[in-house]
């Protein structure tokens, strides 16, 4: 400590040049390759005149102050560590221009969290002149060139300029600034490098709404200049139009997501599209469930001893499928104004994620779904549909309610007609219901929640948010610790269902 003291005193054995110093009126702005994190006129080099010990005490908070400069700088522009992925995974030299819509149907803190997920792709990359280099291009009636592939050859640069750009706020001209992509963002003039098997030529379309001008050239252009286009959509995005634009095959060049909150979830696969030598699963860039096994270039994943491979291909079921898994199973969804639309569709996977784990058949799970908020609605009863695939298409279609939270009056339909044998359930299998819900009722729900329990009917509470926790112990099974389950982010709920998965088969 007293040497650090000591070290502290005599000032930053970095020299002044090297530091960036803030004198005078004029503003103080980063240089490239460093992050302003402390703002105007902050000037870590030149001490002003004053008494020695004045000196002293200056020179303790300018050492300090410059510590903790380079210890921020190493944690990325958004105050989290940087994705390092290591010397196990090494970029192939790419081209990369970013599309970005900022048009008026972008939200300015929805444009924030785009900027993020460009943020996050960027961190992964090996960038430099001879290895990777990324322009964007930010759209809306009109294109504007943020920067270019020469403008920065840092990857501290690169985020910098990340943070500064601004939303455009009118049309959405999709075509028109694709084509200005094609055209110069991948020209010589602009940085790009002659076309070469070594070197890829990427774009990544970044769009909410339907254009207002025509995409039907897109893809032979973008073939002919060696250019491979990822099309994201958000939101109410045209999925036909996205798959126009996207280069072959659309399965790995279309991605969809609910809502601009979520889109940094597909961080992750641009990362690994652009990695070329890699161990992913020593890295822990991968999504397996249980046990990941790398191959050249990626990675497969497999499930421990007495558990089965989904078909999703990254999660396990301990479900065996045999003769003693017959199960009668019905969901019972809020779908009241407080869940909101985008929170809705997490729901419909939340559900799809329990049926994908199931044996779905005549003779084995049989599942229905009732969805409520003023009223119940049932959306499918029991054996109406004999397949997985089948059951997830409904699922999907179903559409959101949007009123109130009667919990009791769902209970008491599902009591009433869900597991009756008119509504398709069979005498003998055991019956498991499981309700959903994100608020509190509005309405008396003990007695339908103890008939519940008293037929024998084997039931899951799983509450999100605002979610009242003494109501789902009641409608909760025992041992009730078992049978409850709550989160307060819709967005967390995948966990629960994998949770869910493994009780549902173990009870089976």
């Amino acid at each position: 400590r007293q040497d650090f003291l000591q070290s502290v005193l005599a000032g930053p054995s970095v020299p002044p040049q090297a530091l960036h110093t803030c004198r005078g009126p004029a503003p103080c702005l980063p240089q490239e390759g460093q992050v302003n994190t402390w703002g105007p006129r902050l000037s870590l080099a030149t001490p002003h005149p004053a008494s020695g010990s004045s000196v002293a005490m200056d020179r303790i908070f300018s050492g300090f102050l410059l510590s903790l400069l380079l210890l921020l700088q190493g944690y990325g522009v958004y105050g989290a560590p940087p994705q390092t992925r290591g010397t196990l995974c090494r970029t192939k030299p790419t081209d990369l221009v970013f599309v970005i819509d900022s048009s008026r149907s972008v939200r300015p803190h929805e444009f924030e969290k785009v900027k993020v997920f460009m943020s996050r792709v960027i961190e992964g990359l090996d960038v430099g002149p001879n290895s990777t280099r990324v322009g964007v291009i930010n759209y809306a009636s009109a294109v504007k060139n943020e920067f270019s592939l020469k403008t920065y050859q840092t990857k501290a640069g690169l985020l910098q300029a990340v943070q500064r750009i601004e939303p455009l706020s009118t049309g959405t001209m999709t075509g028109l600034a694709i084509q200005f992509a094609i055209n110069q963002a991948f020209s010589d003039s602009e940085g790009a490098r002659v076309r070469s098997p070594n070197i890829n030529k990427v774009a990544i379309v970044v769009t909410d709404g339907r254009p207002q001008d025509s995409v039907q050239e897109v893809p032979a252009r973008a073939r002919a200049a060696g250019v491979e286009i990822f099309a994201i959509g958000v939101g109410r995005v045209d999925m036909h139009i996205l798959r126009r634009i996207a280069s072959e095959p659309l399965d790995d060049h279309v991605d969809y997501v609910e809502s601009y909150s979520v889109i940094e979830k597909l961080t992750h696969k641009f990362q690994e599209a652009f990695c070329v030598v890699s161990d992913l699963c020593a890295t822990g860039d991968h999504d397996c469930e249980q046990i990941c096994t790398s191959i050249p270039g990626s990675y497969k994943c497999a499930c421990k001893e007495g558990f089965t491979l989904n078909s999703d291909g990254k999660t396990c079921s301990a479900c065996s499928g045999g003769s003693g898994s017959a199960l009668d199973l019905v969901f019972l969804i809020d779908g009241s104004k407080s869940v909101r639309p985008e929170n809705f569709e997490l729901v419909k996977k939340f559900i799809n994620q329990i049926v994908e784990s199931l044996d779905v058949s005549d003779k084995q799970a049989q599942v229905g779904l009732v969805q409520y908020s003023s009223s119940v609605r049932q959306e499918f009863p029991l054996g109406q549909y004999k397949n997985k695939k089948d059951i997830k298409a409904a699922v999907k279609k179903m559409a959101y309610m949007e009123k109130g939270t009667m919990t009791g009056q769902a209970l008491k339909y599902l009591v009433d007609n869900s597991f009756s044998i008119i509504n398709g359930a069979r005498p003998g299998v055991p019956k498991v219901g499981i309700v959903f819900t994100d608020g509190r009722s509005q309405d008396y729900i003990t007695d339908a929640a103890k008939k519940a329990k008293d037929l024998g009917f084997r039931m899951f509470a799983v509450g999100v948010g605002n979610a009242v926790e003494d109501e789902l112990r009641e409608i909760a099974s025992e041992p009730v610790a078992e049978h409850y389950f709550y989160t307060a982010d819709f967005r967390t709920i995948s966990k629960i269902g994998k949770r869910l998965q493994m009780k549902i088969c173990i009870g089976e």
